[in-house]
């Protein structure tokens, strides 16, 4: 059985600053805690399937 040379697939993952694109807003709750953190981590699966 060979490869399969029509599908290829991978894998992204990483992590973005809100800061560093303007976004500063902040909230907390009563209890102190923060509502929105200024890390936004990407995890992304992705499957590419060439039609014949």
């Amino acid at each position: 059985m060979g490869i399969d040379r029509r599908k290829r697939g991978f894998s992204v993952s990483g992590k973005l600053s809100r800061k560093e694109f303007g976004l500063t807003w902040d909230a907390v709750t009563e209890a102190g805690n923060i509502v929105v953190s200024d890390e936004v981590r990407i995890n992304a699966e992705i499957q590419i399937v060439r039609q014949s």
